[in-house]
């Protein structure tokens, strides 16, 4: 019996959306960090209001709405490439952690080209989430690391030999923005972290625990030249952090430590500054080419 899916897409803070019910144009003030959790909408009078995911619309998608799109639960059979992230391969899972699987699809060329198109994102409430193939290089050439660590994962489920030929050129995606993207990232979340214990003395320790092991993986990256998962060095140390075991203000030295690492990192590493745009582009045409032809395989 085939397991009803929900898929919606990821709304960052920020984004317009619309209501139900109600159909009350508001903005997200707060995006959970994990799907069971609320999101918080400001509307222009003023107060927030908490929502499910399933209660929201973004705002620009009703808007572009054109009749006749796919199903997008008809796009699951697209997926080329699937593996396991998260706790599950960082060694740093628990009874009762989710599974994380992460992926990319390549739709059949009629649905792409469609004035419907497709959606760039594919999400369900397993914690799975699965890019359109041009979404996914591009966020590659970003070094956004939910994806490059799809690159890297050692719990691979599905992968199709189109999909084989992209990860054997990962390495094009690894370049100097590494740092970039990850400093930026964690000093951001360290942000409104201390803003959360200002206000309401409180910490998502999870969370940090999260954003010093991306520190970590981001010195691994820029010193060695490959994306690392496993954390099994540090995994009692990250895990004391998930507990809320180490003050605040020992993980705050720790921090501060890997982004002077990380620094450093940057100084010495071989990686590119740039990312191979022109093999990345090659592979995508070529992609595109395999999802015109008749009976391109789901």
């Amino acid at each position: 019996m085939e397991r009803e899916k929900q898929v919606h897409l990821v709304i960052p803070e920020g984004t317009k959306v619309l209501t139900r019910p109600g159909r009350r144009v508001g903005i997200v003030a707060h995006a959970p960090s994990t799907p069971e959790h609320s999101y918080r909408v400001r509307f222009a009078d003023g107060p927030e209001e908490s929502f499910r995911r399933v209660d929201l619309t973004i705002f620009k998608h009703v808007q572009d709405e054109v009749p006749g799109g796919p199903d997008t639960s008809d796009l699951y059979p697209y997926v080329i490439y699937r593996c396991v992230v998260g706790s599950t391969a960082y060694g740093l899972s628990q009874e009762g952690s989710d599974v994380d699987r992460r992926g990319f699809y390549l739709p059949p060329a009629d649905l792409e080209w469609s004035l419907a198109g497709v959606p760039e994102q594919l999400e369900t409430d397993n914690e799975e989430v699965y890019w359109e193939i041009e979404k996914f290089i591009r966020l590659a050439l970003k070094a956004n690391p939910n994806v490059l660590e799809c690159f890297y994962s050692p719990l691979v489920e599905t992968c199709s030999p189109l999909a084989q030929e992209l990860i054997d050129l990962r390495n094009i995606f690894l370049s100097q923005y590494v740092h970039r993207t990850y400093n930026s990232y964690v000093l951001s979340q360290f942000k409104k972290l201390e803003q959360d214990l200002r206000n309401h003395g409180q910490i998502r320790w999870k969370h940090v625990m999260h954003l010093i092991r991306l520190l970590l993986s981001g010195v691994v990256v820029l010193r060695d030249g490959f994306v690392p998962l496993r954390v099994d060095e540090y995994r009692d140390r990250l895990l004391a952090v998930r507990r809320g075991d180490i003050p605040w203000e020992d993980v705050e030295r720790w921090r501060l430590a890997l982004h002077k690492e990380l620094d450093d990192a940057l100084g010495s590493t071989v990686l590119p500054e740039h990312p191979d745009y022109e093999r990345a582009n090659e592979f995508l045409i070529r992609a595109r080419r395999a999802a015109a032809l008749p009976g391109h395989m789901r």
